[in-house]
């Protein structure tokens, strides 16, 4: 009942927002469409709903690549798009013409992707609902499992993955015919991840997790909750990821590709292009990257190599990073505990250094956790967004596949100021607590900006009290070197015709990196074209904002305002936020 009438009054507003009448620039009005916008987009992505900590959906799962589904997107945007035409940009406010700028970018954006068959290749083996679910369904995440209610909401949504996965098969299928497939390397790490995650194991499947971890209020339904949660995973979840790996083991992998980019499928240069707009939110041609890709590998090896000289190592530079992966010394964990400690103290460190350089912080909670082993051995470091209303932290999660080779000189310091404080903990949490934004922009991610703001964030090290030794200055530099090698190898795997193999001997060649996390780094990229591309051409623009405002404005620059201005509205498109910061800094002066 309650959806049902949630939809009568989504077609109301739907209606309204589609109205060809006089121009506008009422604020109330934009705010009201904006909404409106938000709540219809729920219905259509339960999941995401279920990551703000609206619990509405949190019964829904949605099959996203259907060709019917993605027809109702191709509406969806279009009519969103012609209703934002009611609105004069002139005549609106400056934070109101922001909303406008990314709402217009976002609809037109999206809908140019639905001109590409990425739908024909449902899931890989870094992203998809095969590996969200997991994360969902271990009582860890962002699914709730505090009442009989949450249970059941997550058994009749889990209930849902054996027809998502058998859609996946036949788009997978279409896929096969048309000559869209994935390449046999990527496939050959997806089939492992569906084995595991259909053993019905209770001592290993991760989703036997709301089960191990019922709640204290749940005595009296305990009984009832775990055998309906059984039946659900052994009826619908666990066959359907057995099928999912016989699949692929059977029809896919003879049919995967040999080739390692997207310029070998049909189209797949215009699709590769796109991509490369889509995530560094630019019109920088792709060979443009690829140039700044090289300068900057060049400009990063030649102060390495000025860092080694500091370290008294007498040696090429590759012998630095052979030493560096090697040496005992600098692996001293004995477990997984004592790699969380390690990552708790360079919070402890840059702690009293955050006031000089923040007035906001957020109020979301902030956690270390290690990523759970289903998908340790395919995962990076990453954070996962808290709620907005402190229900749920903040996350930063290390994969620790073995913790006595886990090394300190891999960059530790700065993945911490990227992953968590003040990269994306600071940046994602201020913008879901910022009332004063519409909620697409609290809830929206653009790459460039995002990961842009990260790794900016690892350049601040020095001055937050961190890479305080050669080695642990060389971690952070081998950071950096790391998404500028991403611009060549991206490119060049995607446009260039470079191989696998080449990309990642480029790699090891310019960087401390094992033969394993180079393979993982490298097969990240040919599944996700050009997203590898967003962190350096995104924090290139910040660096050259500071860089330009620190010169025109002498003394009354401030850095605190700096970093505050740039985050406190929350992700935009570049273009967009160059000019806002452009207009703030002409008021400062």
């Amino acid at each position: 009942m309650r959806i049902f009438c949630l939809l009568i009054l989504i077609v109301f507003y739907s209606c309204q927002s589609g109205t060809q009448s006089v121009k506008t620039g009422n604020s109330d009005e934009l705010a009201r469409f904006f909404e409106s916008y938000s709540e219809e987009r729920l219905v259509l992505f339960p999941i995401e709903a279920t990551t703000r900590g609206d619990k509405r959906y949190n019964h829904l799962l949605q099959i996203e690549f259907t060709d019917g589904f993605r027809d109702s997107l191709r509406k969806f945007y279009s009519r969103w798009l012609s209703g934002l035409n009611r609105f004069e940009k002139q005549q609106l406010s400056e934070h109101d013409r922001i909303s406008h700028q990314i709402f217009r970018y976002e609809m037109e954006t999206q809908l140019e992707g639905l001109d590409f068959p990425s739908h024909l290749i449902p899931f890989h083996q870094f992203w998809g609902l095969q590996l969200d679910l997991g994360q969902l369904g271990s009582a860890n995440g962002s699914q709730p499992f505090k009442t009989s209610e949450d249970y059941k909401n997550w058994t009749a949504r889990a209930a849902r993955f054996s027809a998502w996965a058998d859609s996946a098969i036949v788009y997978f299928r279409k896929g096969m015919k048309a000559g869209i497939v994935l390449p046999r390397t990527l496939v050959l790490k997806m089939i492992p991840q569906m084995q595991a995650l259909s053993m019905a194991d209770p001592g290993k499947n991760v989703f036997y997790g709301p089960i191990h971890k019922m709640p204290p209020g749940l005595e009296k339904d305990s009984a009832l909750v775990a055998r309906e949660l059984k039946q659900v995973l052994h009826f619908h979840v666990f066959p359907a990821y057995g099928r999912l790996a016989g699949f692929l083991e059977q029809e896919y992998l003879p049919k995967a590709r040999a080739t390692s980019g997207i310029s070998s499928l049909g189209n797949g240069q215009k699709w590769y292009n796109y991509l490369v707009r889509f995530w560094t939110t630019s019109d920088l041609p792709a060979d443009s990257i690829y140039k700044t890709g090289l300068s900057e590998v060049h400009r990063i090896r030649e102060e390495m190599e000025r860092v080694k000289n500091s370290a008294d190592f007498r040696g090429s530079l590759h012998d630095f990073f052979e030493f560096m992966k090697n040496d005992r010394r600098f692996m001293p964990y004995k477990n997984a505990e004592e790699v969380l400690e390690a990552y708790s103290s360079i919070q402890q460190k840059i702690d009293p250094h955050l006031g000089s350089m923040f007035t906001r912080f957020p109020k979301t909670r902030f956690e270390i956790r290690q990523t759970e082993a289903f998908r340790a051995a395919s995962a990076s470091a990453e954070y996962q967004q808290g709620t907005a209303d402190g229900s749920r932290p903040g996350i930063f999660y290390v994969p620790i596949i073995d913790p006595a080779s886990y090394n300190i000189t891999s960059g530790m310091e700065s993945l911490f100021l990227h992953e968590a404080i003040p990269g994306h903990h600071f940046q994602i949490a201020l913008q879901q607590e910022n009332e004063a934004l519409p909620r697409f922009r609290r809830y929206a991610w653009y790459g460039a900006f995002g990961e842009g703001w990260a790794l900016y964030c690892e350049s601040l090290g020095k001055e937050l009290g961190l890479y305080s030794d050669p080695y642990q200055y060389m971690g952070a530099l081998g950071d950096e070197m790391h998404r500028a090698i991403r611009l060549v190898v991206d490119v060049g795997i995607h446009l260039k015709g470079m191989s696998r193999e080449a990309a990642i001997q480029y790699m090891m060649e310019n960087e401390a990196i094992t033969l394993e996390g180079a393979t993982a780094e490298i097969e990240r990229y040919m599944a996700i074209p050009g997203q590898a591309l967003s962190y350096k051409m995104g924090s290139l623009k910040i660096m050259q904002l500071r860089k330009q405002y620190e010169e025109k404005m002498g003394e009354k620059f401030s850095l605190s305002w700096f970093h505050d201005e740039i985050i406190k509205d929350g992700v935009m498109p570049i273009n967009i936020l160059e000019a806002k910061m452009n207009s703030k800094a002409g008021i400062m002066r």
